[in-house]
């Protein structure tokens, strides 16, 4: 299980599922469209892969719209309406804990994806003693995502057995194309002078274990955590020592403390997307093409050759 540490209450969270689902009828509706399966997807690299694996059988409502911050959203009537109408929900149980609630104690139609990959780091490669959240971005490893993949296609299975076959190949089609996504990134940041990656938020620790490299987080896993001067402090004296050129940032997150480490430290800075969604200012229009320009970023910032 992840745990993460919200400031955001959802306490009231359980009064708002029973209403809006009081108003469904007395029973789930049918939850198919035609012959397609009704698919709830929590965050965008859950979209992702039901879009790749189910093809043209599924029909996926994203839970989390783009440019939304995914760890503290507050599902709408409709994103309860399509977990209640939904044939199968993928989620991350820890990581929204809203959505955690919204499911209930009843997660028959559910896939936690963390059942079925590996999802348990520490948010930190620098071995921070105060910081024991733990990082949830597992889609960062290609080869993690990948095992999503399969899950997910022996679950639509489940909800569509006349579809099991075509599940199963796109699985696999899709696996290839991590399996070869893998392959590029470990080539490409193979030969490099630094492997320091210095980051505001500390959520890339699945790629740096994936590809050997050391994440400086200046902040935790939460996104929303204010850096104490000590932080920063730290870590523009890791910049300073090894030479580090880039202190990278996020979409969804104030560019402001990357530039005052830069600042005080010589560097510069540049974007790196945890791809926790995709919208008009993304580096690509999805997972694939933004892991890529993560990858030319890293070879950039890293000196790589």
């Amino acid at each position: 299980m992840i745990v993460m540490s919200r400031r955001r209450s959802v306490g009231c969270f359980a009064a708002a599922v029973a209403l809006a689902l009081a108003g469904c009828g007395g029973g789930r509706a049918a939850g198919r469209e035609g012959d397609r399966v009704l698919v709830a997807a929590a965050f965008y690299p859950l979209e992702f892969v039901a879009m790749k694996v189910g093809g043209n059988r599924v029909r996926v409502s994203p839970l989390t719209k783009p440019g939304a911050e995914p760890h503290d959203i507050e599902p709408s009537t409709d994103d309860l309406t399509a977990i209640f109408d939904a044939d199968v929900v993928l989620y991350l149980r820890g990581f929204q804990p809203a959505i955690d609630d919204a499911l209930g104690d009843s997660k028959a139609q559910a896939l936690d994806v963390g059942t079925v990959t590996w999802v348990d780091m520490m948010a930190d490669n620098d071995n921070r003693d105060d910081d024991a959240e733990h990082d949830p971005h597992f889609w960062l490893d290609p080869l993690s995502l990948a095992k999503v993949g399969d899950g997910v296609a022996e679950r639509f299975a489940a909800a569509d057995k006349s579809g099991a076959s075509a599940y199963g190949v796109n699985a696999g089609l899709l696996r290839a194309e991590l399996t070869a996504l893998d392959g590029e990134i470990r080539s490409g940041l193979a030969n490099c002078a630094s492997r320091t990656v210095v980051t505001t938020h500390a959520a890339f620790a699945y790629l740096a274990r994936a590809y050997g490299l050391t994440q400086v987080g200046i902040s935790g896993v939460d996104p929303e955590a204010e850096p104490k001067a000590a932080d920063i402090a730290r870590v523009s004296d890791v910049v300073r020592r090894e030479k580090v050129t880039t202190v990278f940032f996020e979409p969804l997150v104030s560019r402001a403390v990357a530039e005052t480490v830069a600042r005080e430290s010589g560097a510069k800075v540049a974007l790196l997307d945890p791809i926790e969604g995709i919208d008009d200012e993304s580096q690509g229009s999805d997972y694939l093409a933004v892991m890529r320009a993560n990858l030319a970023a890293l070879r950039s910032a890293l000196d790589c050759t």
